[in-house]
This record gives structure tokens, sequence and C-alpha cells, in this order.
């Protein structure tokens, strides 16, 4: 009678095996989001690298725009309760800075709204600018970004024509550290090359074609001119817009400036080195 019971338990468990989806309960996941991906299509990849992830309720704490890359925090099955707090946690950048162009989404991703000279651009102009950023400080919301305004978001605003009609808005941050890395040139066909390469990666409608048009109208695969770029280590509290430190850059040199590239490498105690890639 024993055995009998003890096979019965065992039919019965094989069967709400089959009828209830596994679980791995509450886990916070520490992913790496490629350059090219957005946040969504990195956890609908993460479902494909975990399948016992496959019929949970998945979530992120801490956008990344697709030009930028590094950690983005998953939030899995009853995690996602504890969403807010992921979400405020201090995070860290490394930021390259490109001087001599704009756009209208302060990346590689953007239309390219001005070129300009660059010549004063230095280690000491680069280090004296940077410290307009230090501290708490109030940044303006880039106008392509997800932040809503009158019930939808700035990117539709943009997107619409309609940015003139509203005003930008702004938020306290805290910028712990920041800090001048390196400066260097890159040469004209190399950034040519870079931005095709970058823009390239991305899926979905985000102007690519229009925007990768205007880029080889500035560059020429032939050409000869070196570009001023600077590597910048940014420690900052959460909802600090890295392209938003880039263009202001520039803004207080008098120069175009725009990020080159953006890497987050660390989330909380979160850090790009033990990120699932």
């Amino acid at each position: 009678m024993p055995q009998e019971n003890s096979s019965h338990l065992q039919e019965r468990k094989s069967m709400g095996e089959m009828v209830r989806p596994r679980t791995v309960g509450g886990k916070v996941l520490n992913l790496y989001k490629q350059q090219g991906e957005t946040p969504r299509e990195r956890l609908e990849r993460l479902r494909i690298q975990k399948p016992e992830c496959a019929s949970e309720v998945l979530s992120y704490a801490g956008r990344l725009d697709p030009m930028a890359e590094g950690v983005l925090i998953a939030l899995v099955g009853s995690a996602n309760k504890m969403h807010d707090a992921y979400l405020n946690m201090n995070k860290e950048y490394v930021l390259d800075v490109l001087f001599g162009f704009s756009t209208d989404t302060y990346d590689l991703l953007g239309k390219v709204m001005e070129g300009g000279d660059t010549s004063v651009v230095n280690r000491r102009s680069i280090a004296q600018g940077l410290n307009e950023f230090r501290g708490q400080v109030s940044q303006e919301y880039p106008p392509f970004s997800s932040k809503p305004v009158d019930g939808k978001s700035l990117l539709t605003w943009a997107r619409e024509g309609l940015l003139g009609n509203i005003v930008l808005p702004r938020k306290s941050i805290n910028v712990y550290d920041i800090r001048l890395d390196e400066i260097y040139k890159i040469p004209e066909k190399d950034l040519l090359l870079h931005i095709e390469q970058s823009v390239g990666k991305v899926q979905g409608d985000f102007r690519q074609e229009e925007i990768l048009e205007l880029w080889q109208r500035q560059l020429s695969k032939k050409g000869t001119r070196m570009f001023p770029c600077a590597t910048v280590a940014i420690s900052c509290s959460s909802g600090t817009y890295a392209r938003s430190i880039a263009h202001g850059l520039g803004q207080g040199l008098g120069v175009p400036a725009l990020a080159l590239h953006i890497l987050r490498t660390k989330v909380g105690d979160y850090s790009v080195d033990k990120s699932l890639r």
C-alpha cells in the first residue's frame, strides 16, 4: 500500500509539471546589452539563452539606448515587484565624445544637424568643461527619449516634428565623479566606417537609411580629416543621460559634439565584467 501511494503521488506530480509552467521564482540577472539591440530585444534573447525564463514575466530596470551597450538589469518573475529599487541604483559609464558634429539624438543614430570647427578642443578645455557637470545639476531630457509629456513620449513629439510646441522637461541628477581619461583623434574614413557598422546593427524603424545618407554626405571614405574625441568616465545617479553630457560638453565649448560610444560598466553592484553576454 505505501508503494501504491508513492506511485500515485509521483503521477500527480508529473501531471502538475505538465500543466504548470516551470518557474525560476524571483531573480535579478546582470545582462550585457549589445550595441544595436533595444532592451526588449535583449530580453527576448534572454528567453532563448535561458529556456527556464521563457514563460516568465521579464522586465528591465534602467533603459539603454540602441547605440549604448553594457549592463542591463533584468528582473525575472516576482523580482518585478522590486522594479523601482533596481531602477534607482547608481550607474557608471565610459563615454566617448566626438567633436565636430551634432545630431538630433545626441548620438550616432541621429540626423546630422551641425558641423563645426574643433580647434578649441584640447585636454585643458575638455577638463574644464567637464567640471560644469560635477555635483547636483539640472539636466534637460534629450528630445529622442521615452520621457512622457502631455500623454506621449518626447520621442513621439520629435518624430512628429512638434517639439516646438512643448518645453523639454528637466531632471535633477547627481554626477558623483566625472573625469577625462583620454583624448585621441579618429580619421575621417574610420569614423564613417564606424558609423555605418554601428547604425547597421539596429533593427526596426530608427530612420537608419536617412541617417546614413546624411552621414555619407558629411564624411568621405577617401577623406583625410581628423576629428578629436575624448574618453570620459562617469559615476552618476539614476536617470542621467550620458549622451546629453556629450551634447552639453560641446555646447559649453562652443563646438558641436555627440556620443560616439557609450558603455555602461556598472549598475549598483552589478559590474560589466560579470554580465551575461
